[in-house]
C-alpha cells in the first residue's frame, strides 16, 4: 500500500459550488441522453480516484446517464457523486480532501483513526453544513440501479448494497465508508454490527463487474485507475498483515489472493473489450499513489484525468451508441 506524508500549505480555495433557489447548495447536472443497456463500473484505488473524477465530471457535463452504476472503495464515492449528478463534489471529494487536516496522515494513523480518517471522511463531511455536502434527494430519486460493494470480514463474502438497503443518508454513509476501508491502514467498519473492509478483497479484486452481470448487464463501461498493461505483482502475505488481521482470517486471505483475482478480472475485461462488450477507460499516466494527500499532486491528477476524459468522450459515446 503506497502512502505519502500529507502537507497542508496555503492552498487556493475550492471552486464555489453552483447553487439555485430550488436546490440550495447544488444544481444537479441535467440528464440529456444515455444507453439503456450499459453498466457503469468504477474501480477503486484511493487517491488515484482523483484522476477518474475527471471522467465523472465530463460525463455529467455531457448529460450522460446509465441504468446501472456501481463501484468499490473510491469507486463507491464516484458512484454516489455520479448518481447525485454533482460535478462540484466529483472533484472536491478528492482534491478538496487534501486541504483538510482531519482527513488523515500518519498522525491520524497513530491515533487509531486510520491513515485515512474514514469516520471523518465518510460520516462527518456530507451534511449541508459540512465541507462536502451531499445531495441526498437527487441520489435517492434516481431511476438507476445502484450497487456499492464491500467485503464482509467474518464470512469472506462480497456484499453489494443497493438503494433498497439505504433508505436514508444515515444508511448510505457507513456503507460507502465500509466499501473504502483499506485493510490495516484503516479500521474495520461495522454496519449493523457486522465487520467490513474494502470491497477490493472480494472475488474480482476490486471491480463490481460481478454485480453488474448478476443484474443482467453484459455490456459495460469500466473506469479503471491503472494504466494499460498494469498487473498487480504477486506477494506473500507478511507476518505483519497476518498478525494485524488475526481476528479476521478471511480478510487476510482476501489480501493474499487479491493480486491473482485482480489480474484475472483485468484479463477477462480485456477479452470482453476485444469482443466489443466492454469499454475500458484507463489513465494514460498516473501521477499519484493511492495514499497521496499532497494537494499539488492530487489536483494535477484531476486535471490530467479531465483532459483525457474530454479527449476520449467521443469514443465513449460511440461505444455507448453501438
Amino acid at each position: 500500500m503506497s502512502t505519502v506524508t500529507p502537507t497542508h500549505p496555503s492552498l487556493p480555495p475550492a471552486p464555489a459550488r453552483p447553487v439555485s433557489a430550488s436546490s440550495p447548495g447544488h444544481v444537479p447536472a441535467p440528464v440529456t441522453h444515455g444507453p439503456d443497456d450499459v453498466a457503469l463500473v468504477f474501480e477503486g484505488g484511493g487517491m488515484r480516484g482523483a484522476y477518474t473524477a475527471g471522467l465523472v465530471r465530463v460525463m455529467l457535463e455531457a448529460g450522460l446517464s446509465f441504468p446501472w452504476v456501481g463501484g468499490i472503495s473510491a469507486g463507491a464515492s464516484h458512484t454516489c457523486n455520479f448518481v447525485s449528478r454533482d460535478t462540484w463534489r466529483a472533484r472536491e471529494a478528492f482534491v478538496g480532501l487534501t486541504t483538510q487536516p482531519q482527513a488523515g496522515g500518519w498522525g491520524s494513523f497513530a491515533r487509531g483513526q486510520g491513515y485515512f480518517n474514514s469516520e471523518y471522511i465518510y460520516e462527518r463531511t456530507s451534511a449541508p453544513d459540512e465541507p462536502l455536502p451531499f445531495d441526498w434527494e437527487t441520489f435517492a430519486s434516481t431511476s438507476s440501479t445502484v450497487r456499492l460493494g464491500s467485503f464482509r470480514c467474518d464470512t469472506g463474502e462480497e456484499v453489494y448494497w443497493g438503494l433498497e438497503d439505504m433508505p436514508t443518508m444515515a444508511h448510505l454513509l457507513p456503507r460507502v465508508r465500509a466499501s473504502s476501508s483499506m485493510p490495516v491502514l484503516m479500521p474495520v467498519t461495522h454496519v449493523d454490527g457486522v465487520p467490513y473492509l474494502d470491497g477490493a478483497l472480494g472475488p474480482t479484486g476490486g471491480f463490481a463487474t460481478d454485480a453488474a452481470r448478476a443484474d443482467g448487464y453484459d455490456k459495460m463501461l469500466v473506469v479503471m485507475t491503472r494504466p494499460a498493461g498494469y498487473r498487480k505483482p504477486e506477494r506473500r502475505l507478511s507476518a505483519l498483515y497476518r498478525a494485524l488481521l488475526r481476528r479476521y482470517p478471511a480478510a487476510a486471505e482476501g489480501v493474499r489472493r487479491r493480486p491473482q483475482r485482480y489480474n484475472q478480472t483485468v484479463a477477462d475485461l480485456e477479452a470482453m473489450q476485444r469482443e466489443g462488450r466492454v469499454y475500458l477507460f484507463r489513465p494514460a499516466r498516473m501521477p499519484v499513489v493511492n495514499g497521496d494527500l499532497r494537494y499539488h499532486r492530487v489536483v494535477t491528477a484531476f486535471e490530467a484525468g479531465l483532459a483525457q476524459a474530454r479527449q476520449e468522450l467521443p469514443a465513449i459515446e460511440e461505444f455507448l451508441a453501438s
